[in-house]
């Protein structure tokens, strides 16, 4: 059986939620490769997500008891139906007020960033599972810059960026290790009845609490007081300083996110970048131009260009970090 098929998805659902009824709309792909389908069924709203045949049970065991944990503390959707066999998950489709409204909406806003670290102060707090894959990102940089490197069309500040945060001698942390949801972008923060959740939890795993805390710092461009108001929440006390681990995993995370998403585009058959050899760091958008160029439509993030554009764009945001 093909799971990809639509015709066989409605075998991943319980019985109750199988029939004629029920449509299945194919929505995304996760970072794991897994197909990702909106279910309506019954006048109420699932997402079933159906992982690769090639996935290993233990890794597929491990992320739903990630999920399951996840969803029992309040900080991801609940789990509906899970189907072994089918390496299948069927999970509450939450449809609120994304974070990013609410974060750049001023009469939110406090209440937002307050939000946001207490609500990854509770994703930290969760117990790590003893198979949770352990995430180091530096070792991430250098083997896919190293498998990507010489891709024709990408610029050479690409590999100035690189190597600047590469040859950097990293900060100690002081913390210790956590599950990490590993993937904190804006597109994965969702109000639901006013508590703030987590979804795609395909990158989850062991990490520097730090991580989470930075990825949304950099995709949100969070100036020094905001991402330590943002700490002072996670935290539970006031963040005065911030720390200059958490100064370096930004400008990691800036340089890792397009780095990985070329590495993505390889791997899957597709042309990551378009040649231009005039490009440089000067001539390309800045990470606030390119989120306007996005707001008036003349980008598209699910384009080639806006793509290419938004990676370029976070790189260039390195540099002033």
């Amino acid at each position: 059986m093909r799971l990809s098929d639509t015709d066989h998805l409605d075998a991943c659902l319980p019985a109750d939620l199988r029939g004629p009824a029920t449509t299945i709309t194919k929505i995304a792909g996760g970072l794991s490769g897994a197909g990702v389908h909106r279910v309506d069924a019954d006048g109420r709203t699932f997402v079933l997500k159906v992982s690769r045949g090639d996935e290993s049970i233990d890794a597929w065991r491990t992320r739903i008891e990630i999920l399951r944990l996840a969803a029992d503390a309040g900080v991801a959707p609940r789990v509906i139906h899970t189907d072994e066999a089918r390496r299948a998950v069927l999970s509450v489709f939450v449809s609120g007020k994304p974070f990013v409204a609410a974060y750049f909406d001023p009469r939110t806003r406090e209440a937002a960033i307050r939000d946001l670290g207490r609500t990854l102060r509770r994703v930290h707090d969760l117990p790590v599972p003893a198979n949770a894959d352990s995430r180091d990102p530096r070792e991430r940089l250098a083997a896919t810059w190293s498998s990507v490197s010489e891709t024709p069309g990408i610029p050479a500040f690409v590999g100035d960026a690189v190597r600047r945060v590469l040859d950097e001698t990293p900060p100690r942390s002081g913390r210790d290790t956590v599950l990490s949801h590993n993937d904190v972008n804006p597109g994965n923060l969702v109000y639901d009845d006013e508590r703030l959740l987590l979804v795609d939890w395909d990158a989850a795993g062991r990490n520097d609490p730090c991580y989470d805390l930075a990825a949304i710092a950099v995709f949100h461009r969070m100036d020094d007081e905001t991402c330590r108001r943002m700490l002072s929440a996670h935290d539970g006390e006031p963040v005065t300083e911030l720390p200059a681990f958490f100064a370096y995993i930004r400008r990691l995370i800036a340089v890792l996110a397009p780095v990985v998403g070329i590495g993505m585009q390889l791997s899957g058959g597709r042309s990551a970048t378009v040649p231009d050899k005039s490009e440089t760091l000067e001539s390309t958008l800045s990470l606030g131009e390119f989120y306007q160029k996005l707001r008036t439509g003349e980008l598209r993030l699910d384009s080639p260009e806006g793509g290419r554009a938004f990676g370029l764009a976070l790189i260039k945001e390195s540099f002033a970090l």
